[in-house]
C-alpha cells in the first residue's frame, strides 16, 4: 500500500486522505449510513421515553446506550465522549456518570493479538523482556490498553499496547467530521466559519501524534525536563530499550484518579491541596513552558499517596510560541484589571480577531458580556462562565477560534471540570491568579517585568491599588515568600534596566502636589507581618554585599532627593 494512503500515513495530511475516499465514495457513504443511523436510534429512544412519559424511569439505561453507541463507533467518538465526560455543566449527572467509563472502562481487544504486537514490536519474546506481565489488561482506553508488568531487572512498569488496525478507522472518521464541519460550518449557532475545519485538522494532528508511541515518549521526557524542580508533580520514566511506534513502556503509577474523592480523602489527603497542583502546573504549562497537556481527563491524572499529583499519557501535547505565551498572560491581566480596550488588542494579537477588524464596537461588548461573567469580585470567575458567556460575542462580532486555542480551550475547560467534581464550588481564579500575581511581582524575566510595569502604571499613574491587590492575592500561594520579592524589586530599582521605574516611583509618591504617605503605610501593614527584623537585616547585609558602586551611585541622588524633600514638607497632606 503506498505511503500516502491512510492506513500508512505517519502524520495527518487532510488533503491526502480526501483523495483517498473521494474516488471510494462507498467506503466513506458506508460509514456516514452507520453514523446518522446509531445517533437517529439513540434520539428516538430519547423522544419515545418523552412521548411515554418514562425520562426518569429509563435515563439510566439510555445513559449506558450513549456510552455502548460511542464504544461502538470506535476511537474517534470515544475522544468526544471523553471530552464531554469533564463537562459537568454540559451533560446531566446519568450521562456523565456512564461517559467517565470512557476514560479507562472500554472493552479490551484479544490478549493474544496484545501479545503478538509486542513481541513484533520490540522483536523478541515477552519472556525476555519482562518477568512478569499481567495476564489482562489493567485499563483499557480509546487508542490501547495497558498491561501492569515487571522489567527482568526489578522495575514496576506499565506497558501500552496500541489497539490495532487504528490508522484507517480514524482517517476515515476525520475524512467525514471535516466534510460535515465545512457543510455544516455556516448552520452552526456560533459564528465560527471556515475555522472549524482547521479545529478538525488540529484535533487530527494531534491524533495521528497520539498514536506514534516514540512521539509520546518524547514527550513524556520533555515534559519531565520541564518540571524537573517541581516536587509536587511526577511523570513516569520512560524505558527507551522497551517502547517502539505500538509498544510502550513506561514507570507504573500507584495512585488515585482525581475524580475518586473517597479513596484521595481517606489515604488522608486534601483534594483542595491537589486541585492546587493541578490549575498551578497547568498554568505553568501554558505561561510559563508553552508545553501543554491536551488532553488531561481523569484518566490521566492521579493523585499519588504522598500528595504528589501524577500525569501520565502524553501523546496529545502542543506547543505555545514565546509570543503566544507573553499576549495570554497580558490578556488574563487586562481581563482581571478589566482594561477591554487592551483586551480587545489581545484578541487580535491572538488571532481570535483578524488586524483589520474594528474594535471600537467590540470593546463596550466585551465589557458588557465579560464583566458580567466576571462580577464584582474576581473569585467570582470561572472559565466555564466565559466560555458560555464568549459565546454571545462568538455570535455577534468576527470572532474566530484559532485552531491552536481549540486545544487550550478544551484543556482549561477539562481541568476545570475535574476541579469542580472534586469541589463543585470551585473558583479557578482563586488558585490561579495568585500563581499570576505572584509570577510579575517575582519578575525572573524582563518580560514578565515588562507586563508588571503596564499592570501598575494607568495613563501615565501609578496604581497604587493594584499593586496592594496583587500583593493581597499573591499571599495567597503558600510559595509566595514577600521578603525574596522585596529584595529581588530593590535590585531591580538599583540596576540600569530600573532607571524608568525610579523615576516613576519619584512621580508616584510625590504626584498632585502631595507625598502619597498613606498608600505607602498600607502597603507596609499589609507585609509587615511577613517581614521578621532579622530576616531583613539578613536581606540588607547580603544587598550592600552585592552592590556595585555604579548601583550605590544610580540610587543615591533619589534618596537624597528623598530626605530633602521630606524636609522641607513635613506637614505634607496624606
Amino acid at each position: 500500500m503506498a505511503q500516502n494512503q491512510p492506513g500508512q500515513l505517519r502524520r495527518y495530511n487532510s488533503e491526502a486522505i480526501a483523495r483517498h475516499y473521494r474516488y471510494r465514495p462507498w467506503l466513506a457513504w458506508g460509514r456516514m449510513l452507520q453514523v446518522i443511523w446509531s445517533f437517529a436510534v439513540f434520539i428516538l429512544s430519547l423522544k419515545w421515553d418523552e412521548w411515554q412519559d418514562k425520562v426518569e424511569q429509563n435515563k439510566g439505561k439510555r445513559a449506558t446506550q450513549l456510552r455502548e453507541l460511542l464504544t461502538r463507533l470506535g476511537p474517534t467518538f470515544i475522544k468526544v465522549g471523553q471530552a464531554l465526560s469533564t463537562r459537568p455543566d454540559l451533560v446531566r449527572k446519568d450521562f456523565l456518570e456512564e461517559l467517565i467509563k470512557l476514560q479507562d472502562q472500554l472493552p479490551p481487544f484479544d490478549n493474544a493479538i496484545a501479545y503478538q504486537i509486542i513481541e513484533t514490536e520490540l522483536d523478541r519474546p515477552i519472556s525476555d523482556v519482562y518477568s512478569e506481565l499481567s495476564a489482562s489488561p489493567v485499563a483499557a482506553a480509546s487508542l490501547g490498553q495497558v498491561y501492569r508488568g515487571r522489567l527482568l531487572t526489578g522495575e514496576e512498569v506499565a506497558v501500552k499496547v496500541q489497539r490495532p488496525n487504528l490508522r484507517p478507522v480514524i482517517t476515515l472518521d476525520l475524512y467525514l467530521m471535516r466534510w460535515m464541519a465545512g457543510w455544516l460550518a455556516p448552520w452552526l449557532p456560533l459564528n465560527l466559519g471556515h475555522d472549524l475545519t482547521l479545529i478538525v485538522d488540529e484535533f487530527g494532528i494531534k491524533l495521528f501524534e497520539e498514536i506514534d508511541y516514540i512521539n509520546e515518549g518524547r514527550n513524556a521526557e520533555k515534559f519531565a525536563n520541564n518540571f524537573r524542580n517541581d516536587p509536587r508533580v511526577k511523570i513516569p520514566v520512560i524505558y527507551w530499550s522497551y517502547t517502539n511506534t505500538h509498544v510502550l513502556t513506561l514507570e507504573w503509577i500507584n495512585g488515585f484518579k482525581l475524580t475518586d474523592t473517597s479513596r484521595i480523602k481517606a489515604a488522608g489527603l486534601d483534594p483542595e491541596g491537589i486541585i492546587q497542583i493541578g490549575v498551578t502546573s497547568g498554568l505553568q504549562q501554558l505561561l510559563e513552558h508553552g508545553f501543554f497537556h491536551a488532553d488531561p481527563h481523569p484518566g490521566n491524572l492521579f493523585a499519588m499517596p504522598d500528595g504528589r499529583m501524577a500525569y501520565i499519557d502524553f501523546g496529545m501535547m502542543d506547543q505555545l510560541e514565546e509570543p503566544t505565551k507573553e499576549t495570554l498572560v497580558d490578556a488574563l491581566v487586562h481581563l482581571v484589571n478589566k482594561d477591554y480596550a487592551d483586551l480587545a488588542a489581545d484578541f487580535v494579537a491572538l488571532g481570535f480577531l483578524t488586524p483589520d477588524t474594528n474594535i471600537c464596537p467590540i470593546i463596550p461588548a466585551l465589557e458588557s458580556v465579560l464583566g458580567n461573567a466576571i462580577g464584582k469580585n474576581v473569585k467570582e470567575f470561572n472559565f466555564r462562565t466565559i466560555t458560555d458567556e464568549f459565546s454571545e460575542l462568538m455570535y455577534e462580532y468576527p470572532f474566530r477560534v484559532p485552531a491552536k486555542f481549540a486545544l487550550i480551550i478544551r484543556s482549561l475547560v477539562t481541568q476545570e471540570g475535574i476541579a469542580l467534581s472534586l469541589n463543585p464550588n470551585f473558583k479557578i481564579v482563586e488558585v490561579g491568579y495568585p500563581y499570576i500575581a505572584r509570577r510579575l511581582l517575582t519578575g525572573e524575566s524582563p518580560e514578565l517585568r515588562r507586563r508588571l510595569l503596564n499592570v501598575l502604571f494607568k495613563d501615565g499613574k501609578f496604581q497604587w491599588q493594584r499593586l496592594e491587590n496583587l500583593i493581597e492575592i499573591a499571599r495567597t500561594d503558600g510559595s509566595f515568600d514577600v521578603l525574596p520579592t522585596a529584595q529581588m524589586g530593590l535590585q531591580y530599582l538599583m540596576s540600569e534596566e530600573g532607571k524608568f521605574l525610579r523615576r516613576q516611583l519619584v512621580l508616584a509618591l510625590t504626584e498632585d502636589d502631595r507625598l502619597h504617605t498613606a498608600e505607602v503605610q498600607r502597603l507596609w501593614d499589609l507585609v509587615k507581618d511577613d517581614i521578621q527584623p532579622n530576616r531583613l537585616l539578613d536581606v540588607a547585609i547580603g544587598m550592600l554585599t552585592e552592590l556595585s558602586r555604579e548601583s550605590v551611585a544610580a540610587i543615591i541622588p533619589k534618596s537624597a532627593f528623598f530626605a530633602a524633600f521630606t524636609s522641607v514638607q513635613p506637614n505634607s497632606k496624606k
